[in-house]
This record gives structure tokens, sequence and C-alpha cells, in this order.
């Protein structure tokens, strides 16, 4: 009897009883949708982690000022100026492991347009800031160093704040905005950004060059920086070695003793994005991990319902044996049985894996990652567990004697 001629008999024996067989195959069914469903959603979160940090800028380190203290109570990084223009310029003429760096100012205040207005983050930053975060023009003319230069009174809108100010798909280019009472011109709209993984909407700010926004919104400090860092890292180098190299610069400027705290903090956003991604990485594998459980459920709900199929069908095993079926054939035809069960379960898990995956990447918004050799691997797996969990009742079905097979009732 050959391969063939065993699909078709282990088929039809299956058919006989369709709803058994289907609620036998259910649990396999089950296992490898929630195999595929599963990590197809882990991908999408590693990938939205991935798009989120890229966003933010490659290579990118963030220099905040220190903290104040006050009777014994001390502020957060940021609240007590310590970062000056000249250490600025210091980072940008005396490090070779630095690409580029710019200041961000920033404030919260109205920005009214003719008809609207809209609470936001108004910031004071170079054409150097666009470059490091890789962040274009969707419209209008990027920032020169002219606008820098001349204290013009030009404005950068985000995504988000264009749509609120003049509504979306609108052209927003040459039109006046007004914040803090200042009239300023709007030249460009930003390309849309997102959001961070923090869930900050990157595109609700508006940029204005430094020297307007010293001029114009809030006096500086003299020759303190009142705002943040941003400093990318040349490509291909290590950003934690760029991180210490700043840090001994800035210490040596601010003349800090050994032993003394920094007055400064570097945020190194690739240390960050690496422990996010570690962390997707182990929450795809945990899911995984989970989903497989439920195939090797379903293996042994296959074993279950094979044991009961041999018991029921002793006498027909009989009558094959009396007419020459020998045990190698007994022996095939139920391993067939259990394959042909897993293999048409995990078809089926396939299918509900991708539909029940589409389902939740629109629930989430998250991208639909589905992975070839996760779907080939989840089907060839159930296959396995088929053959594994269907061998012991087989080998019992093979090793019957045929006499008693014959006489049993």
């Amino acid at each position: 009897m050959g391969p063939l001629q065993t699909g078709r008999i282990a088929l039809l024996a299956l058919l006989r009883n369709k709803l058994r067989s289907f609620l036998t195959a259910l649990g396999i069914i089950i296992g490898v949708a929630a195999v595929i469903a599963m990590v197809a959603i882990g991908e999408g979160a590693k990938s939205q982690v991935e798009a989120a940090f890229a966003a933010m800028g490659t290579n990118l380190l963030i220099i905040m000022p220190g903290s104040s203290s006050s009777g014994g109570a001390r502020g957060g990084f940021g609240t007590q100026p310590t970062l000056t223009w000249d250490d600025l310029k210091a980072i940008q003429t005396e490090m070779p492991l630095v690409a580029d760096a710019a200041p961000t100012l920033r404030t919260q205040a109205q920005v009214q347009s003719e008809e609207q207005n809209w609470g936001t983050s108004v910031q004071g930053t170079t054409p150097n800031y666009f470059r490091i975060r890789t962040w274009g023009t969707a419209l209008g003319v990027p920032m020169t160093e002219s606008d820098l230069d001349s204290g013009a009174k030009v404005v950068w809108l985000g995504a988000t704040v264009a749509e609120k100010l003049f509504g979306a798909g609108a052209d927003p280019i040459g039109q006046a905005v007004r914040i803090k009472g200042v009239p300023f011109i709007v030249s460009g709209v930003l390309l849309k950004k997102g959001q961070s993984p923090m869930g900050q909407d990157f595109d609700d700010t508006v940029f204005i060059p430094t020297s307007t926004f010293k001029a114009r919104l809030q006096p500086g400090l003299g020759n303190f920086l009142s705002g943040v860092i941003f400093v990318q890292v040349r490509a291909g180098e290590d950003t934690g070695r760029a991180q210490r190299a700043i840090t001994g610069l800035l210490r040596d400027r601010h003349r800090l003793g050994q032993g003394q705290e920094d007055d400064f903090s570097i945020r190194n956003l690739a240390e960050v994005a690496s422990a996010q991604q570690q962390g997707a990485d182990t929450l795809s594998a945990l899911l995984a991990s989970i989903a497989a459980v439920s195939l090797l459920v379903g293996g042994i709900g296959i074993m279950n319902i094979m044991l009961v199929s041999v018991t029921e069908r002793t006498r027909e095993i009989g009558i094959r044996m009396a007419v020459g079926a020998t045990p190698a054939q007994i022996l095939a035809q139920f391993l067939a049985e259990a394959l042909v069960l897993a293999l048409v379960g995990g078809l089926l898990g396939v299918g509900l894996g991708l539909f029940a995956a589409q389902q939740l990447s629109e629930q989430f918004g998250w991208p639909l990652l589905v992975r070839p050799d996760v779907v080939a691997l989840a089907t060839g797996f159930s296959g396995l567990v088929g053959v594994g969990f269907g061998l012991y009742p087989a080998l019992k079905a093979s090793r019957m004697d045929p006499i008693t097979a014959l006489r049993f009732e």
C-alpha cells in the first residue's frame, strides 16, 4: 500500500467523524494561529520602537543642564542653567567624534493665526538641529544661517500645529501667526515625525531661530544656554565613547574636581533604544513561547482522540490484519491520520493567525509584519506534533493480536 493510498484511507477515516476530527484539530489550529499572530504583533511592536527612535535622530546624545538646590530641596536636571554657549562651541570644534551639535531653547506659548489658536511648545534652534534630527520640510523652505544671523521673525510649524491653526491640507506659507504677541511669518511646515516611544507628539511644536527666541520671546541668561544641546555622533563611532569624551570636556570646562558630581546630564538615546529593543525582543519571545504551549496542548488532544479511535476500531484493525495488512501498514495508517489532522489544523491555523494579526495591527495601529519563516516553522511543527503524539496510538494499533482484535466487542 503506497503513501498516496495510505493518505487517502486516513482522510476517509477522519471524514467519517467530521465534528470529532475538527474538534481534535482545534488545539493545533489555535496553537498555530496564536504563534503567527503573537510573533506578528511582536515584530510590529519592534518596528514601532525602531521607527520612533529613528524619528528622534541617529547616534544622538542630549546634554541637559544641572539641577537647582534650595533649602535642601533639589530640582531635576534642567532646573539650573550650567551649560554655556562656549560649551556648545567647544563641543562643535574640539570633539572629533561629534558630527554636529545644536542648541534648543524651549518655552510654552499660545500660537495664534487669524482664526485659531493653539497652545504648544516653542523652540529656538539653529539649522544644525534639523540636520541632526533628519527633519525636512514638507512645505516652504528650511531654516538657514541668514535667518539666524538676522534674527528674522520667521517660524516653522510642526504638522500638528499647522493642522490645528490652518486646517488639514492647507498651505500656510507666508501667513502670519503671533507668538506671545509677536508677529511671525510662516516659512515652512515640517515633515510629520510621529510620536516618541513615550507617546510625545513630535509634531506638536514650532521652531524659530535662537537669535529671535532670545531677542523677542525670552531674554537670554548672558553666556548661559537656557536649554539643552543635541549632539550627533559621527556614523560608525561608539556613542558611549563620545559620551565619555564630552563628559570629560565639560567637567574640565566647568572646573569640577575629582569626587564632585556632574553639573549636567547626558542622555544616550542609543542605549535607551537598545534597552527598548531588548524589551521588545523579550516580549516577542514570551508571546511566541506562550503560543507554542497551545501546540503541545493540541498534540495531547490528538493523542487522546487517536487512542479512543484505536479502541473503537479494534475489530477493523483485526479484519485488516486477517486479510493481509502488516503491522507496518497499520502503523502507517494511524500515523497518517494523526499527520493529516495536524497539517490540516496547521493550515487552518495559518489562515486564522494571519486574520487575527491583521485585526490586531489595525487595532493597535502597528504595521503588519508576518515572518514567512515563522509561518513555515509553525506549520512544520504542527506536523511534527501530530507524528510525535500520534506515534503511541499507532504503535498500540500495530501491535494488536489479530485474533484478540477480531473477538473484540
